[in-house]
């Protein structure tokens, strides 16, 4: 059964143009990805979803603020928040994951989606 957290991670997630779910390396992950790059990723065992921040000092700062936790097998700019953070800031570091991978994709296929509710243009 698929927890609730989960259930609202994969649903934030979803909602952004573009974004498409894998299992890339099977057992249960769920993988969010823009152009084949990842910008959300949840393991299999543990309730927790890994998201990339704008550089390796922001991920420290909110992990040093105690707002999320180093994310495990990931690049020092990634972090992980687990279930019982603040959801409002959980979707706004999902969104964030998101436009930074955006933001870095061929201009031919970021000009082929439409934009980001709430994005900042």
């Amino acid at each position: 059964m698929t927890s609730p957290f989960r259930t609202m991670i994969n649903d934030i997630c979803k909602d952004l143009p573009g974004a498409e779910w894998s299992d890339p390396w099977g057992g249960g992950y769920d993988a969010w990805k823009i152009g084949d790059k990842m910008f959300a990723c949840m393991g299999s065992m543990s309730e927790g979803v890994s998201v990339k921040c704008q550089d390796v000092e922001s991920a420290g700062l909110l992990i040093e603020a105690g707002v999320a936790e180093k994310a495990p097998y990931f690049h020092k700019s990634w972090v992980r928040f687990v279930e019982g953070c603040d959801e409002a800031e959980l979707e706004a570091r999902i969104c964030h994951s998101y436009d930074l991978i955006r933001s870095k994709l061929p201009a031919k296929f970021r000009n082929s989606l439409v934009e980001r509710m709430g994005a900042n243009s």
